[in-house]
């Protein structure tokens, strides 16, 4: 039987795995591995959940849906076949909590230690920072405008000024012992810089890790390409929500919109020369002084589900149910985005996390390089489509032909806008190193080497 085992790995690692989407990505991307994967490949899927009981039961359902997957699967009916089947499956879990660069920290090293490649990463996990709906909001938008109300809407109230845990006091193990209500001061104490909860855990928590395990993203796989990172982003991802003068979105009540903005600003200029002067930095190896790679850096790349219920936005059970039935609704009213299932969103971070990369390259170089989402007909049938960005359009490309699902008063790309794009690249990009830098340098166990 050890003969017959898979010869070849293909390691994933999907952030927030526990539920919702990123249980659904997980889900998805075992059954498509299956499906169209050759028998000699073998997934090793690493999951990321904030508690071992999570992490257990995560677990253990996965193993239900390969168990489900493989009695499904055509042409494998024998007991040793679905003992094959099985066998090309292996699956782990890791504890992160994003909002502590300690956890992160920790993470990187044990997967460093274990020399796994990682040949993708989706980085899903994330919070909203709501708290509530405006339901006269609600009840006005969603009668006079249904659709547009329920694929772009205003009726969430969100929290302000939400502070992560301190990262250099009351930490044990990564995990912290302040309440959020303690957090909400601006001193932090202890001269610590602030923050932002929502932020930490959508953006900059993703980022360390994602630096931190760049060695192990830039190793070359069998075909001699590098890896993947997957932004999971959001069709919300308002351009009005970011201010670089607010750049943690600390003063505002769209910090999730803001760090949805942030991760499609970091993903469509990481390739940019304009860029590279902090991408270089953010793609460095702690082997950068020794013998010199041949490999090239991995490959970013965002996506979005489109609108489907998950329960990152705070409802309870009813409520949530009627929710949804909105959702189906716009779905039956000609909405292409509203995908309503967690699994039908996950179609576009699984296609871009299996797809061969010269398919994702001839994709980007016929239609420019863009934000994938997920569209659906009425009946629910899923593709991957192409996702309009404000100053960037579908491909970055000036006159591009307009598609359906665009969101109401967003003007057609121009040249001025695209350069302003460009040039808010760069500021992104050199905010985020700087603020890697300056946590590096007041916690030195987060740089290079870990191990402190």
């Amino acid at each position: 039987m050890a003969a017959e085992l898979p010869q070849t790995q293909f390691t994933a690692l999907v952030t927030g795995a526990n539920s919702g989407l990123g249980f659904a990505i997980a889900c998805r991307l075992i059954t498509e591995f299956l499906e169209t994967r050759p028998f000699s490949e073998t997934l090793i899927l690493i999951v990321t959940t904030r508690s071992t009981r999570k992490s257990d039961d995560t677990v253990s359902r996965l193993r239900l849906h390969v168990d489900r997957t493989v009695r499904k699967s055509r042409g494998q009916s024998s007991e040793k076949e679905r003992v094959q089947k099985h066998a090309r499956i292996k699956l782990e879990s890791e504890i992160l909590d994003l909002t502590s660069i300690i956890s992160v920290q920790q993470l990187a090293q044990r997967l460093q230690e274990s020399a796994h490649k990682i040949d993708t990463i989706i980085l899903n996990a994330g919070i909203g920072g709501w708290t509530g709906v405006n339901w006269l909001n609600a009840v006005w938008t969603v009668s006079t405008d249904w659709v547009h109300a329920t694929t772009w809407p205003t009726m969430k109230i969100a929290g302000k000024g939400w502070l992560a845990k301190p990262q250099m006091a009351g930490q044990t193990n990564g995990k912290a012992t302040t309440s959020r209500e303690q957090r909400q001061a601006p001193d932090q104490g202890d001269g610590e810089l602030p923050l932002g909860e929502v932020f930490t855990a959508n953006v900059f928590g993703h980022y360390l890790l994602v630096h931190y395990t760049m060695p192990l993203l830039s190793s070359a796989s069998a075909n001699g390409t590098s890896g993947k990172i997957i932004w999971i982003s959001s069709i919300e991802a308002h351009a009005r929500a970011l201010n670089l003068d607010d750049f943690q979105a600390l003063d505002s009540h769209e910090a999730y919109e803001s760090s949805k903005r942030v991760t499609d600003i970091l993903a469509l200029t990481y390739g940019m020369p304009a860029t590279q002067p902090w991408v270089s930095q953010f793609t460095s190896t702690a082997d950068d002084s020794s013998e010199p790679k041949n490999t090239p850096p991995p490959k970013m790349y965002v996506t979005h589900p489109g609108v489907c219920g998950t329960a990152i936005f705070p409802l309870p059970y009813l409520l949530n149910l009627l929710m949804t039935f909105a959702f189906y609704v716009s779905r039956w009213l000609g909405s292409p985005w509203h995908t309503c299932d967690p699994y039908l969103g996950a179609t576009a971070a699984v296609w871009i996390a299996l797809a061969p990369q010269s398919q994702l390259d001839e994709a980007e170089e016929r239609d420019g390089i863009g934000k994938w989402g997920v569209a659906t007909d009425r009946l629910g049938n899923e593709r991957v489509a192409k996702t309009e960005v404000e100053g960037w359009g579908w491909g970055g490309r000036v006159g591009e032909p307009k598609r359906k699902g665009r969101k109401r008063g967003v003007r057609d790309l121009t040249e001025e806008q695209r350069e302003g794009f460009v040039e808010l690249g760069r500021d992104v990009w050199r905010r985020m190193e700087d603020m890697r830098r300056e946590w590096e340098e007041r916690l030195p166990p987060a740089r290079w080497g870990l191990k402190s």
